[in-house]
């Protein structure tokens, strides 16, 4: 089975060639549940409201030996007039077109209705090995009941509970028999061990007294890399867009990779699970996650929105990067601030996206004078000022305006998380810092031996002093500012750790 690290949706060497598998139905019958069983994550939310799943949602698993990729779809309802039913039905169209079998999930203790029959119609006039499982199926009463299922003129019919695990192996079994044969694959290069990234951080930092440098960065920087030069590099890195409600984040995700993978409407909340997609771009693969809009707890009433918010914040701690959306028609408000805010405390990297720039600009109809750029710059700075590190795209997503500088953007900052600055480079800048010009008070003071950069992605400095104290906030900014106008890191912010020469001398 596949191992799920920090990517969203890890995926190995050769994944996009692997056979799929749709997992179909009707709203609410247990699919997600079904799809996070077999792969092993929580990647589409679970619960007992309709409708929940919108998008489709990937993942890779492995049995007796076959790989194949797995596709959750919403809940379909064909010809239902209503718009989020509607776009759902076209997105799991997308899949059984893509897929090479189809698990259709009926609920047992539902009757048939004729829904199931169009569905059923639908799903066998494509020709291809469909597979019928009656899902919450648990005890004997309900094996029988399950088998007046058959009369759909399914002929793989397989009882499970996909909440308890049951009958699923006798299914997949069948799955297994009715798909191509798995592609040769070359491995991915093993991810390394906790303990290794330790040990290479320590090695890295020189550290001769003190005992290891421990970093909360470190061990979240566990991901599938490979090690080059001292440090690890990706072959992914993955972008959380993120953002309130309604900005525009999954027409950016469209707009940047050229489909139309994600759900969009004038509805706000639309987007429920995160939604990926990855882009190649001049050499670097480029993981998109599309997120839910992250909202106040008490805006958020449906217990699918506050379990979308709650994923929401998980992907964006799985990612390197931050896209945070802000509307250019209402601008910087207090809810981005605090979403900007957990893109920083998390330590990912930040790029400043103003979407609809062009409904306040060139596209403006409310008879005000187009908006000016610089004006609106300092307004964000202002509202934004802890991340005075993050640079600041205009773009329209809608028009498809300023996308290829996001994608320039993105690896430049990727890059510079990844950033490394030998020992011997640190301490020959802190020769020529004049800490004197720093505003702090004497009390606060502090004299600083050495320093050297113990982890990347955030970058972590460990400082040995002479007195083991909290940094003043006032010297930590102006040695960051320092750091920044020597070594760049741009877009990413910088830690700081303090290690003293003599621990017992502490205040």
């Amino acid at each position: 089975m596949p191992t799920y690290r920090r990517s969203v949706v890890p995926s190995r060497a050769g994944a996009e060639t692997l056979p799929l598998v749709a997992i179909v139905g009707r709203p609410n019958v247990g699919k997600s549940t079904l799809f996070n069983r077999l792969t092993r994550s929580r990647r589409s939310i679970v619960g007992d409201e309709p409708g929940i799943t919108r998008d489709r949602i990937y993942g890779e698993y492995e049995w007796a030996g076959r790989r194949f990729r797995l596709v959750d779809t919403g809940g379909i309802v064909p010809d239902d007039p209503e718009l989020i039913p509607t776009e759902i039905y076209t997105q799991a169209r997308v899949a059984l077109k893509e897929a090479q079998a189809l698990v259709l999930v009926v609920d047992a203790r539902t009757e048939l209705a004729s829904p199931d029959y169009d569905l059923v119609r639908l799903l066998l006039r494509g020709g291809k090995p469909v597979f019928l499982a009656v899902n919450k199926v648990e005890g004997e009463a309900m094996a029988l009941v399950a088998e007046n299922f058959r009369q759909l003129g399914i002929r793989n019919v397989f009882p499970i509970s996909s909440e308890h695990g049951l009958g699923i192996g006798e299914l997949l079994d069948a799955v297994s028999e009715a798909i191509p044969a798995t592609p040769e694959v070359e491995p991915a290069e093993e991810a390394p061990t906790p303990q290794e990234v330790e040990d290479a951080q320590a090695e890295e930092a020189e550290i001769s007294e003190g005992g290891p440098v421990g970093s909360e960065a470190g061990e979240d920087a566990i991901r599938p890399l490979h090690r080059t030069h001292g440090e690890y590099e990706q072959h992914e890195t993955s972008i959380a867009i993120i953002g309130r409600p309604n900005v525009g984040k999954s027409t950016l995700l469209n707009a940047l990779t050229g489909t139309t993978r994600a759900i969009v409407s004038p509805i706000a909340g639309t987007t429920r699970d995160a939604v990926d997609e990855v882009v190649e771009f001049e050499g670097s693969k480029l993981r998109f996650v599309d997120t839910a809009g992250i909202r106040r707890k008490g805006k958020t009433h449906l217990m699918a929105e506050k379990l979308s918010v709650v994923m929401a914040r998980r992907h964006l701690e799985a990612a390197d990067v931050a896209l945070l959306l802000i509307d250019a028609t209402e601008g910087v408000t207090a809810s981005d601030a605090t979403i900007g805010g957990y893109a920083h405390e998390s330590g990912r990297s930040v790029i400043i996206v103003v979407n609809k720039w062009d409904a306040v600009t060139t596209g403006r109809t409310d008879g005000k004078p187009p908006a000016d750029r610089e004006i609106f710059e300092r307004q964000v700075r202002s509202a934004l000022k802890y991340l005075s590190y993050a640079s600041i795209l205009f773009l329209s997503a809608l028009e498809g305006t300023g996308l290829t500088r996001v994608l320039h953007e993105v690896k430049a900052v990727a890059a510079e998380r990844r950033k490394r600055v030998t020992t011997g480079q640190m301490n020959r800048f802190l020769d020529k810092v004049d800490f004197q010009r720093a505003p702090v008070p004497m009390a606060k003071r502090i004299r600083i031996f050495y320093m050297t950069q113990a982890a990347v992605a955030p970058p972590t400095f460990v400082l040995f002093t002479d007195r083991d104290i909290k940094l003043h906030f006032a010297f930590e900014r102006f040695l960051e500012n320092q750091i920044r106008e020597a070594f760049g890191f741009k877009g990413t912010p910088i830690w700081f750790k303090v290690r003293a020469r003599n621990p017992e001398k502490h205040e």
